[in-house]
Order: C-alpha cells, then structure tokens, then sequence
C-alpha cells in the first residue's frame, strides 16, 4: 500500500509542478501580449498600421467606404429625409392648385403618373445597381470580417521575444518566492522535454 501512495503523491506533486508551470506560462503570455510600449518600442510601423486599421474599424471606415464606393458606382447619394412635412404645407399646397376636389385629385394623379414614368428607367436602374451592390457587399464581408479577426489576433499575439523575456520574469520571481533555483537554471523546464 505504501508504494501506491508513494507514486499517488509523486504524480499529485508533479501535477502540481506542471500547473505551477503553465500558470507560468500564461501569466507571461498575457503579460508579453498586453506590453504595448515593448511592442511600439520593437517595430512602430507595424505598431502603427494596426492602431490605424482598429480605428478605422472603430470609427466606421468600412460603412463610409461602402458610402463611397455606392455614390461612385451609382453616381448619387442618398437624399436626406424631409425634416417634416406638416399638414399645413399639405392643405397650403392643395390651395394654391383650386377649390374643386376633384380637379385637386385629378391634378395630383396625373403628376404622380408622370412622375412614374419619368423615374421608371432610374428605378430599373437602380435596381440592378442595388442588386451588383448587395453582390458585392455579400462577397466582400467575410472579407472584411476576417482582416478585422486577423486585426485584433495581431493586437494580442505576443511577440516570442517579449513571451521569453516575460516568462523568465515570471519564472524568476515565482523561483524566488519558492525558494527554488531560478528561470537562467534551464534543467526542467518545458522546452527541455522533462517532466512530460
């Protein structure tokens, strides 16, 4: 019985020592990932290029691009709404046109009918540039979606060089609260193989 609890204990302890490793190893990930000034300080172009493509993000780049790219394409933009049309304007408007309401009626037909016909083509127009429009937006979304993914991985990646540095760090002062050797002391840990 007593070499079943002996190996019981010696698999809890090593359990333990690799726990003890891996919170390590995520406290330096997380450390390495959130060093911006580190990541300024090593390459500020890139650092730069991805601040810039999570404010144009932010900021609604995307949907004033799609403005753009519709107003080029269809060659206008939209029309802003009327601030309100009361119906004091109606009945001032229906005056000026008489007093017989069916001369009113009439006369309101017919101009709807030539409107009609005088924007029947734009419409036709329109509609097949809505339709290349939502074609395009459909195939460049995922696009899209997947730069700003790709974006935000590259915000938090760390850089293998700030994840060492980190882990060492950690290493150190987890060894030194231990009161064990230190992280330069390169006999056991993952990278070795040992203990797995």
């Amino acid at each position: 019985m007593g070499t079943r609890t002996d190996a019981a204990l010696a698999e809890v302890l090593a359990a333990r020592e690799g726990l003890a490793e891996e919170i390590d190893r995520l406290e330096a990930a997380g450390r390495a990932a959130v060093d911006i000034p580190a990541k300024i300080k090593r390459s500020p172009a890139k650092a730069a290029a991805i601040a810039g493509g999570g404010a144009f993000l932010v900021l609604g780049g995307p949907k004033r691009v799609y403005r753009k790219a519709r107003k080029a394409v269809t060659g206008r933009e939209d029309a802003p709404l009327p601030k309100s049309l009361l119906p004091k304007d109606i009945d001032k408007a229906l005056r000026k046109i008489g007093s017989d309401g069916d001369e009113v009626r009439g006369t309101i037909e017919r101009d709807f009918a030539k409107y009609l016909d005088v924007r029947a083509k734009e419409r036709r127009k329109e509609g097949i540039q809505a339709a290349t429009i939502g074609i395009l937006t459909a195939a460049l979304r995922p696009i899209g979606i997947r730069a700003g993914k790709q974006i935000a991985e590259r915000m938090l990646n760390p850089d293998p060089a700030a994840f060492d540095e980190q882990l060492r760090k950690v290493r150190d002062r987890t060894a030194a609260a231990r009161g064990g050797k230190t992280g330069d002391d390169s006999g056991a840990g993952p990278e070795s193989g040992a203990g797995l």
